[in-house]
């Protein structure tokens, strides 16, 4: 009797474990497929800003989409610590060359491609150079990385990978990048010229 009660038990409690495992995937596969969605935007907002695309819009979708995707970064970071099935990451290919994009970005934001940020606020380092063409093209790799697992269907080893890359290094470029955009335009909208009050624009000059 007391092994039957014993067995029993711990087929209950290896079920709700099994069962709380197969909820913990199917919540990762959501948070996958979201995460998969805006960095199809980001990626997309790249090729046409680096493609001269997107024109006089390039500082304002960047500023968008750097914005949206930082969001999702800091969700991966908020979360508790994704763990793959496996200890190991699967092997793929090389990943993509992103050097044209990069040199892309550069080209159409030359303007504001330099900028100076705080590496670490909470450290001792000095101000450094910053570009935004390499931002961009920085966070572009960690993200097209994890997209290639998504597209294998290793979604838990591709939200592994994006909040890893997250925490070590795509949201520092992310976090520069954003608030490099907002000063852009932030600049473009309130540094002008006052204009003359009617009564001081009648007055002669001395």
């Amino acid at each position: 009797m007391s092994d039957t009660r014993s067995g029993r038990a711990t087929d209950r409690v290896v079920g709700a474990a099994a069962d709380e495992n197969d909820e913990a995937v199917a919540s990762w596969a959501e948070l996958a497929d979201d995460v998969a969605g805006h960095v199809d935007d980001f990626l997309t907002a790249l090729d046409a800003v680096a493609s001269g695309g997107a024109g006089a819009q390039a500082v304002a979708l960047l500023l968008l989409e750097v914005s949206q995707v930082h969001f999702v970064g800091a969700q991966l970071g908020a979360a508790v610590d994704v763990i793959p099935r496996d200890n190991t990451e699967p092997a793929i290919a090389e990943d993509p060359d992103l050097d044209a994009m990069r040199q892309g970005l550069a080209e159409q934001l030359h303007a504001v491609d330099d900028y100076v940020e705080v590496f670490d606020p909470y450290g001792d380092g000095a101000p450094v150079g910053y570009r935004l063409s390499d931002d961009l093209a920085d966070i572009a790799e960690d993200l097209v990385h994890g997209m290639r697992h998504y597209r294998a269907g290793r979604s838990d080893e591709a939200l592994w990978w994006w909040q890893f890359s997250y925490l070590s290094h795509w949201g520092n470029h992310s976090g520069a990048a954003l608030r490099a955009l907002q000063a852009v335009v932030a600049h473009a909208r309130l540094d002008t010229t006052p204009e003359p009050h009617p009564d001081e624009a009648d007055e002669p000059s001395s």
